[in-house]
């Protein structure tokens, strides 16, 4: 049983260690394997109330990886449509948020619309510049998975250009299928079926994920409320220096 002591310690493990690069360990085989991770990374399942955030990490990607990101030279209106039709019932939206509470990162678990297929989904991720690093993109793919395999998933898919080398590595190393087709490349991987390991890893990850969050919301209000009192004390005084004596 997770304990509220494990998850306040584990999240404010994960505070201090929120900028180190993680270690990946190497895959085999086509079918998805059991990711070990050194440190945890707080990834938190996102609603549409976060619409906002969504667009703006997205209207900060450079020219070069928004073609990544959406396989084409998306302009900020079709960013923007994108955003507005995302189903928030239907696909899930990870993210990790820094310390201001920017969304550094993020990826969309999208799941088929056929009805034949609706053990199927495709991911997508981006990251910002100065984020990049560290291993948030395959982290995110971790955590899309297990939410995959809980969901009833067992064919994960990526659709990426073949120049997206970072993508088509994350999804190469989790074991999965490639097949290249000119300028674009597919990667298909197989989802084992959800156990009680990946339903506690990823109840865990979201409990913790959430603690993170709400530890930014206060450290970032607090900061906002004593930089407005300094500013208060600072015009006190300088109006009393400015007093004729």
């Amino acid at each position: 049983m997770v304990t509220p002591g494990a998850l306040l310690k584990a999240s404010f493990d994960a505070s201090k260690e929120f900028f180190r690069a993680p270690v990946d360990a190497p895959a085999q085989g086509r079918q998805v394997k059991p990711h070990v991770r050194s440190l945890v990374v707080p990834i938190r399942s996102i609603g549409p109330s976060h619409g906002e955030r969504i667009a703006a990490h997205l209207l900060a990607l450079a020219p070069q990886d928004r073609y990544l990101r959406f396989g084409y030279a998306a302009n900020d209106e079709q960013i923007q449509r994108y955003v507005d039709g995302l189903n928030f019932e239907r696909d899930e939206i990870f993210g990790i948020y820094n310390r201001k509470l920017e969304l550094i990162a993020m990826a969309h678990l999208a799941y088929s619309t056929d009805p034949q297929l609706r053990s199927c989904a495709e991911f997508g991720v981006s990251v910002l510049a100065q984020a990049r690093g560290r291993g948030y993109g395959a982290r995110l793919f971790d955590r899309a998975v297990i939410h995959a395999r809980n969901d009833g998933v067992d064919m994960m898919f990526i659709h990426a250009l073949s120049e997206n080398t970072v993508m088509l590595n994350i999804a190469r190393k989790a074991g999965a299928t490639i097949e290249r087709d000119g300028s674009e490349s597919e990667a298909y991987l197989l989802l084992p079926p959800a156990d009680l390991d990946s339903r506690m890893s990823e109840m865990v990850d979201e409990q913790i994920a959430q603690t993170d969050y709400r530890f930014k919301v206060q450290a970032k209000q607090f900061w906002s409320l004593l930089a407005m009192v300094q500013e208060v004390r600072r015009g006190v005084r300088d109006g009393r220096d400015r007093m004729p004596m």
